[in-house]
């Protein structure tokens, strides 16, 4: 009954906040400022699943400068625990797929994120040198999933090298941000789904780079933030741990 209920909940907020949006955004449409509006809103959405969400490191987040921000992609569930991580005028890379998913995939598209193609390979060589030159001509940042796919519990994927090619043809910094793990964690049909942690680490200065060292930063990032979700899993276990109640001695 719980887990109809917050379906029910979920899915009137995306109907409201896509209607909304829609009107809203008709005023500046595709403005970059609307991600980062909106995505206050879906902030809120780890509280109806009933989880206990701690957010920190935000102040390693190079704004106002701009940034390729990367984090991990476990699941569904990304859309609860890291929008609050998100910065101003920041957008992200979503595949053109998502245009087609009922209202998500519009208020995706008219917030102002970029959907681009992953299958057409020299479409999507284009994409990368044309958003990091909006990165600079909009005065934008932006958010992506380097793993490329959904990880379901499979641990932190290899790293495609699209948004590090981006961030060193941009010559704007990587920033790196961690959700520690989310698989079989979170039932909806459970009122309290226990602690998840978002971290933004510090960012990397690319400069030094060259778009052939794409790779190497790549795998650079990954194990930075392998190690990273490892220590945030571990302290979860400790959290929860404590947060368990004792069983009094027979």
């Amino acid at each position: 009954m719980l887990t109809i209920i917050r379906l029910i909940l979920a899915g009137i907020f995306v109907v409201f906040t896509t209607l909304f949006a829609l009107l809203y955004c008709l005023f500046s449409p595709r403005n970059p400022k609307h991600v980062y509006f909106f995505c206050r809103w879906f902030n809120q959405l780890h509280k109806l699943v009933g989880i206990e969400l701690i957010q920190r490191g935000l102040e390693h987040a190079p704004t106002p400068n701009n940034s390729v921000y990367i984090s991990n992609h476990q699941s569904v569930y990304d859309f609860v625990t890291s929008p609050g991580m998100l910065r101003p005028r920041t957008v992200s890379l979503g595949k053109k797929e998502l245009i087609w998913v009922p209202f998500f995939g519009q208020l995706y598209w008219i917030t102002g994120n970029i959907l681009i193609d992953r299958q057409d390979k020299s479409k999507a060589r284009d994409t990368i040198k044309q958003v990091a030159e909006a990165i600079h001509q909009r005065d934008l940042s932006v958010w992506a999933y380097p793993e490329g796919t959904r990880s379901k519990g499979r641990g932190l994927l290899p790293f495609k090298t699209g948004a590090f090619r981006m961030a060193i043809e941009a010559g704007v910094p990587i920033t790196p941000m961690v959700v520690s793990t989310t698989h079989n964690k979170i039932n909806l049909n459970r009122r309290n789904n226990g602690v998840v942690i978002t971290e933004m680490l510090e960012p990397i200065d690319v400069t030094g780079y060259t778009i052939n060292d794409a790779r190497a930063l790549a795998d650079h990032c990954h194990q930075l933030m392998a190690q990273k979700i490892s220590e945030l899993d571990a302290e979860v276990a400790q959290l929860e741990a404590q947060k368990q109640p004792t069983q009094a001695p027979q």
